[in-house]
């Protein structure tokens, strides 16, 4: 049964990167996005409450299934609900989505984290987990923009961390990589428009 699911998240993680490119055509082309930011935000004025609520779901999600790249998403919620709510939205997505994350990860243990990662992948990190300054790499790892947080998120898991110094170093982390992550692509594909 377990390789069942290992391989239908495999599936999974293919075909959401499939969707992830066709959805980024969609923007570039069918709505020009690059000319027209606000176009996503305008294709949502009708129906921000429902499309805000999506998203936050959508958000939590892909953090608690890492098979949709994450950093796309969160440019997604930027451009679609601006700067205070999008930020507020990815902000509050992730902060569950990781919460959830390391839940699972610490009572389900590494078996959990080979559903989604490889095992050369699960080493690499798991080799970190033990050394003094993991918590300080585990730090710069959540404030950077391009991090494999969620790797990380699941790793931390199977670490001795509190839940409380957990959240405390995500609640006080995350804001940065997510504005960093997405100004830099927001303001980074304006430039390049340009």
């Amino acid at each position: 049964m377990y390789v069942f699911w290992k391989k239908f998240f495999k599936g999974l993680s293919i075909f959401s990167i499939l969707l992830t490119i066709s959805f980024l055509v969609y923007l570039v082309r069918g709505l020009d996005i690059l000319k027209n930011p606000e176009a996503l935000s305008q294709l949502l004025t009708n129906r921000m409450l429902l499309g805000a609520f999506a998203f936050l779901l959508l958000q939590i999600i892909q953090v608690v299934i890492p098979i949709i790249p994450g950093g796309v998403t969160t440019v997604v919620g930027f451009m679609a609900f601006g700067p205070a709510l999008g930020f507020i939205l990815n902000y509050v997505g992730i902060v569950l989505g990781s919460i959830i994350l390391f839940a699972l990860t610490r009572h389900y243990g590494k078996m959990f984290i080979l559903l989604f990662i490889d095992d050369k992948t699960y080493y690499h990190y798991e080799r970190r987990l033990f050394s003094p300054t993991y918590e300080r790499f585990f730090i710069l790892n959540m404030i950077s923009p391009l991090a494999p947080a969620d790797v990380m998120v699941m790793i931390t898991g199977l670490s001795e961390m509190s839940y409380r110094k957990f959240l405390t170093i995500i609640l006080i982390c995350k804001p940065i990589s997510i504005l960093a992550y997405g100004y830099f692509w927001i303001y980074g594909g304006k430039f390049l428009f340009k």
